[in-house]
């Protein structure tokens, strides 16, 4: 009989083949003391070594089938068994309490991987699973194991497993797996990240799907719901083949609106545009069409560098992302960490709670120095093309205020020898601080635009951590509430001729996007590869009737489940 299985979807896609189940060789290892500790340590270092060469091989492999950013998490990877403060915590224990190899080596990385774990920012959550990638295979090369080499695979298989990790994505060939599904994961993990890079159908987050599946059994993978069902019925097969068949029709039918403009069914015009970490991923969004950058996430030139980027380097970078877009506009959000998310470079205070915290603009106002440095270089790069600068985490009309303080200083200064520079600049803010949402219409007359960070809106707003699993059921973009927060930051934009945009993971959700042209979004920011899809979707929709779905779903529906369900109803419909 066959069995469904849920979870989240993380790439969209349909994939039919038979399961993969990824086995790993079993890495229990045997606790001794021992005699000769620097021959022990040595044991470690090879082992460090033979990983080091492992990883450099699989990023060479993985070249050209990744994008440069895709490909930096190796170099994370390679860096974390070059850790100084690791490997002396592992000799450590071998000098002083006689462990051997294996042991030392797993209790080290078992306490990083915690600390990660134990961290609030998802970002930081989930780079624990880097440090237990790592730790696996510096172990099986200390036990003289082998990890599975997904790259040998030579035939169609949906891949099962309980975690599927960066350097497990990076070996696949997409032309043999079809599907991915895992018992763990998030859609901002890296694995979903990289699939959703490689277009490959991934379901995360089923708990028991690993269990629940043997190897060789037919499996379907429906990325686009989020759910599997190993050994369907002849029927459902086929049905989804029809889905696969109509879904690479619609494919071909996107490539055809690169350079098409993003309207509505009726003739109303928005903009899609891209979310990009550094300007190397400014080609991948011109060659998907996109309307501009909507959210340049300035922060992993900081986390990308060993020290603090220099006026000229982030010139530099901002200059490359604004020429690249060939005159479409960038907007380029200032520098976002926080406690949790800490820069080498800059020590930071440890907090009980680092999300709600020090971060964000709030460690940019405590430094002025630092964030002038950052304004001055993108005041610089304005002259190269349309560029916007917005604020993360404003929650007070002192902050935006303070904020917008220091840049009037900053361009003033290099006006002295260049007159007009910047003055074409537009300020905007995140929308994530609930306060700030409530307070749209005043934040509406002091700003040029807004963009609604979704990721951090909802979490703050439902009280539930968006990188915790046990309150993941709480993490809901389409309760009616919600869409009325969304809805009131909108009409508030649009009463003081202030654009609304929005950069959150909702911006490039299917079922979010009748909700939100219904709304009058302006513009939609998302990852490169949603670009089309959503272009697409947004010409066959009218916006009329997507305001009376608004006012169906806000007026009528109590529940995110009920809100859905209508959306895919009058989908399936239209």
């Amino acid at each position: 009989m066959a069995k469904e299985i849920k979870g989240i979807a993380a790439s969209e896609g349909i994939g039919i083949a038979p399961v993969y189940r990824l086995v790993e060789p079993d890495l229990h290892y045997q606790k001794r003391r021992v005699n000769n500790t620097l021959t022990e340590y040595k044991r470690v270092l090879q082992a460090f070594n033979e990983s080091t060469d492992e990883l450099r091989r699989i990023k060479k492999n993985a070249r050209g089938r990744l994008s440069d950013e895709d490909l930096q998490v190796f170099d994370a990877h390679i860096a974390i068994l070059a850790d100084p403060e690791l490997l002396g915590q592992v000799k450590q224990l071998i000098d002083q309490q006689q462990l051997c190899a294996e042991e030392a080596v797993d209790q080290v990385t078992s306490r990083f991987a915690q600390t990660m774990v134990q961290m609030t920012d998802p970002y930081f959550k989930e780079r624990a699973g880097d440090v237990k990638d790592v730790a696996k295979r510096a172990m099986a090369n200390l036990m003289g194991k082998k990890l599975p080499d997904i790259s040998t695979i030579n035939h169609p298989v949906i891949l099962v497993a309980h975690e599927v990790t960066p350097s497990d994505t990076s070996q696949m060939d997409k032309k043999f797996i079809k599907g991915i599904v895992t018992d763990v994961g998030g859609r901002t993990s890296h694995a979903a990240i990289m699939a959703r890079t490689l277009r490959i159908p991934a379901v995360v987050g089923t708990e028991h799907a690993a269990e629940l599946t043997r190897d060789g059994q037919l499996m379907v993978v429906d990325g686009l719901r989020g759910v599997a069902f190993v050994e369907p019925t002849q029927d459902k097969v086929t049905s989804y083949r029809d889905k696969a068949h109509e879904l690479t029709e619609e494919r071909q039918n996107w490539a055809q609106l690169v350079n098409a403009p993003s309207v509505s069914k009726n003739g109303q015009r928005f903009a899609i545009e891209a979310n990009i970490g550094n300007p190397d991923d400014v080609a991948d969004a011109t060659r998907q069409g996109a309307d501009g950058v909507g959210l340049f996430r300035s922060e992993f030139l900081y986390m990308g560098s060993d020290h603090m980027p220099t006026e000229e380097e982030q010139f530099t970078a901002y200059r490359q992302a604004v020429t690249g877009m060939g005159g479409k506009p960038v907007v380029v959000r200032t520098l976002d960490i926080g406690g949790d998310k800490p820069l080498p470079y800059l020590p930071l205070p440890r907090e009980m709670n680092p999300f709600l915290g020090y971060r964000a603009i709030r460690i940019s106002l405590k430094h002025p120095d630092m964030f002038k440095t950052q304004l001055r270089a993108l005041i610089r790069a304005s002259q190269f093309g349309p560029l916007s600068i917005m604020f993360p985490m404003i929650g007070t009309i002192a902050e935006l205020r303070a904020a917008e303080k220091i840049f009037n200083e900053c361009r003033s200064e290099l006006q002295a020898d260049q007159p007009g520079l910047g003055d074409d600049i537009k300020l905007g803010m995140m929308i994530e601080v609930p306060l700030a949402a409530i307070n749209a219409d005043q934040f509406a007359k002091e700003v040029d635009f807004f963009s609604i960070g979704t990721n951090d809106l909802i979490q703050y707003s439902f009280a539930a951590d968006r990188g915790n699993d046990a309150v993941a059921d709480l993490y809901q973009p389409l309760n009616p509430a919600f869409l009325g927060v969304i809805q009131h930051v909108i009409d508030a934009g649009h009463r003081h001729n202030t654009k609304v945009a929005m950069c959150g993971e909702m911006a490039g959700d299917r079922l979010a996007l009748p909700l939100l042209m219904g709304m009058g979004l302006d513009e939609y920011s998302m990852s490169a590869s949603s670009i089309l899809r959503t272009r697409m979707m947004m010409s066959k929709l009218d916006t009329q009737k997507c305001s009376d779905l608004v006012n169906e779903a806000v007026n009528n529906c109590v529940t995110n489940e009920e809100v859905e369900q209508l959306v895919r109803d009058r989908l399936a419909n239209n």
